[in-house]
């Protein structure tokens, strides 16, 4: 799904769950809270938060954030030699520099391996750290053109949600902060614990779509047709080959309109959104253990293990046995 960045290098190395939450004069309370709810809340299942969860601060002792609030934290930039994850919720401005102490931390902490992730215009103090140079980002819509033309070695997915490059995740603005907090979920512990999380946050586990969907759009004079029970049947056929012709006439479109509106909807042509919806089923397998390669292969409609092999080293960086392997050893750990 384009909607986010590919499905790649998903499964870390060895897991360090201690995660840094960046504070700062003029904190963005919205994104900060967002990932305070989603990475500090203790899981139902295993009865502690998912991640060692603490506040660094940028400036020293109590400093204010947006609505109001002021802020007393755990720390300062020492604290981000220690993470496993670092979150940066936003940023004061895309037009206020970031502090010579924070560029050096982040580059310092990029150096040793510790994975980045930003919300918003946090990605242009990413930018200026020079950590987004070679790779895709993005940010909110109304600043990404900004984004380009001030970074211009960075790669800027302007509709994108989310963009996943590894070590480095940026998102847009706002409510997508909820999305990349679940991908990186689901990516560290996996699709039952995000969609658990997703639960509790009252939220949809997977949006389909990008940010253009979001952005002034007029309204239609005449309702489009839904796709939504297309995709839903899609969902429940995945051994079932995908025919742009037939897909049409089941949704009452003609060829050029049905595969319009599929983007519009979900940001992707039909083959790439169900490659991706395809292994998100093979994830999901896997990491209950129930089955074997060869069951995962047939049941998440990718006919041989070989295919399914390809596919995970293609779009994972890793085999179907690691991936299992991995969220197995995670579970025992928690």
């Amino acid at each position: 799904m384009q909607m986010i960045a590919p499905l790649h290098a998903r499964s870390p190395a060895p897991f360090n769950c201690r995660m840094v939450l960046l504070a700062y004069e003029c904190l963005c309370t919205f994104e900060f809270g967002t990932a305070v709810e989603a990475f500090g809340r203790v899981d139902d299942a295993f009865g502690q938060p998912l991640y060692d969860l603490s506040v660094a601060s940028v400036e020293e002792g109590v400093f204010g954030a947006q609505g109001g609030v002021r802020l007393v934290v755990d720390g300062g930039l020492e604290l981000l030699d220690e993470a496993g994850t670092i979150v940066i919720p936003g940023w004061r401005s895309v037009h206020e520099p970031a502090s010579d102490a924070l560029i050096a931390a982040l580059q310092k902490a990029h150096r040793n391996g510790t994975r980045i992730v930003s919300i918003c215009a946090g990605s242009f103090v990413l930018g200026a750290a020079g950590l987004l140079d070679g790779k895709r980002a993005t940010a909110h819509w109304n600043s990404t053109e900004i984004l380009a033309q001030r970074f211009p070695q960075v790669q800027v997915e302007h509709g994108m949600i989310y963009v996943d490059e590894g070590s480095i995740i940026t998102s847009a603005g706002g409510a997508a902060s909820v999305d990349l907090c679940l991908h990186l979920i689901r990516r560290d512990y996996g699709i039952e614990v995000a969609n658990r999380t997703a639960r509790r946050m009252v939220t949809p586990p997977l949006r389909e779509g990008n940010q253009a969907q979001l952005i002034q759009q007029p309204v239609p004079q005449r309702a489009a047709k839904n796709l939504s029970p297309l995709l839903d049947d899609l969902r429940n056929h995945l051994n079932t080959p995908l025919v742009i012709d037939q897909l049409a006439r089941q949704a009452g479109m003609s060829r050029r309109t049905f595969l319009r509106r599929f983007h519009d909807a979900t940001g992707t042509t039909p083959g790439e959104w169900m490659l991706s919806v395809r292994l998100e089923k093979a994830c999901a397998l896997l990491e209950s253990g129930k089955l074997s390669i060869d069951q995962v292969a047939e049941q998440a409609g990718f006919g041989s293990p070989e295919t399914l092999r390809h596919h995970f080293r293609q779009r994972l960086n890793t085999t179907p046995t690691h991936w299992r392997k991995a969220f197995n050893e995670r579970g025992m750990v928690l």
